[in-house]
């Protein structure tokens, strides 16, 4: 796999905010060694976030997002500010890129704010250093640039590469379950949803991770799981199935086998589990008129038989016998005020790093309702939730 097919979601994410022509722009440049963001002195150039995915070490795979200027003004301003919050709500590390002829202004105070609120490590940048004859002792998370000239760029990328708390052993999605030369057997439907010629990315991972835990992955259609556990002739240590058939596969698969879903281990490795379990719980509570969001972290063409728009609404009627009302959002669009939901069920998450999924967490914890993800709402749906959570010794007594 090369750098830049490194997901965006296994990425630390790298964001640069400040207030307008403080030479944020300019300084991504630098950093990137590219001309990725539009540079001018005309206020308010960047109208969009600009995402550069690159290396950087000791760090490495890293995405690098320009902001628009957090002082923008009118009503497309504050749409750009907006876009600038769900930055910060993404971002691993953050940049605050200040004009070193100017003090901290009122603006970079209220970030900095925003970076303590959230826990979120931070480095103050003060650029155009060129044109400052006095400068002021700095502390240790703060250094003086020039974009200009390249003063100190090495050192800024050396101050964000020295970032210890990034630098702990990584975590695992599944190998940490598993002992050397385990069998594992992997259920991939390959229905109209399925995309053509490839598999999706927890797929993808859940076997890459497999082979690194030195076990032994074996991918079938659920419609020929029955056929693969005859032919192996020995009892798989786990099967991890697409959770839109797990209620199949739960019928197939031997009780004294441990069965699971590739989003369920999302959820644990994206840090959600725990909440998704107590959020599946709660659809036996919902009620006639209640409103659910169905949230996915990105976006695509949407099929007939989509899971988050027709599969998941049709299971909760069925299931619930209640006539709720369903919203809908993807990508980006995460709502702040969640308060007029019963519900919340998200996807997988696996384009999504696990700063903005726990900040969704966090963001519905506060507002007391109950999160949950497609594959642990399927699981409860289908009576099978701790049956799907036995690969975990934490849940052993659930």
């Amino acid at each position: 796999m090369s750098l830049n097919s490194t997901p965006s979601g296994e990425r630390l994410h790298i964001g640069f905010f400040g207030r307008r022509n403080a030479g944020k722009s300019s300084v991504v440049n630098a950093v990137t060694g590219q001309e990725l963001a539009v540079v001018s002195d005309v206020l308010g150039t960047t109208t969009d976030p600009v995402y550069k995915a690159m290396e950087l070490l000791p760090l490495g795979p890293v995405m690098i997002i320009d902001t628009p200027g957090f002082d923008d003004e009118g009503d497309l301003g504050e749409l750009r500010i907006r876009k600038t919050k769900q930055v910060l709500n993404k971002s691993d590390i953050a940049i605050l890129v200040v004009d070193s002829q100017t003090d901290l202004s009122s603006t970079d105070a209220k970030l900095i704010d925003m970076f303590k609120q959230k826990q979120l490590p931070y480095i103050i940048a003060y650029n155009k250093v060129d044109l400052v004859d006095d400068k002021k002792s700095l502390s240790d998370n703060e250094i003086y640039i020039s974009a200009k000239d390249k003063t100190n760029i090495n050192e800024l990328k050396e101050k964000i590469g020295s970032m210890t708390d990034f630098q702990s052993e990584q975590k695992r999605l599944v190998g940490d379950l598993l002992n050397e030369g385990d069998l594992v057997v992997l259920v991939v439907p390959i229905d109209s949803s399925a995309p053509k010629g490839r598999l999706i990315l927890p797929q993808q991972q859940t076997i890459r991770d497999i082979l690194d835990a030195g076990a032994i992955s074996v991918v079938a259609r659920d419609t020929e799981l029955s056929l693969t556990l005859e032919k192996l002739g020995t009892k798989p240590a786990m099967v991890i199935t697409d959770s839109q058939a797990f209620k199949q596969v739960s019928a197939v698969v031997p009780q004294n086998i441990k069965l699971t879903s590739f989003s369920i281990l999302m959820a644990r490795y994206k840090g959600l589990l725990d909440s998704a379990v107590h959020g599946a719980i709660k659809i036996s509570d919902l009620k006639d008129g209640d409103k659910v969001l169905i949230s996915e972290g990105c976006t695509h063409h949407r099929q007939c038989e989509d899971i988050g728009t027709v599969k998941l609404p049709n299971w909760l009627r069925k299931f619930t016998g209640k006539e709720l009302e369903f919203v809908f959002s993807s990508g980006m669009e995460f709502p702040e005020d969640l308060s007029e939901y019963a519900l919340v069920i998200h996807c997988g998450g696996c384009m999504l790093n696990e700063r903005e999924v726990r900040y969704r967490m966090k963001c519905a914890n506060d507002q007391n309702v109950p999160i949950t993800n497609y594959g642990t709402s399927i699981a409860y749906m289908n009576g099978i939730l701790k049956r799907s959570l036995s690969v975990f010794s934490e849940y052993d007594n659930m």
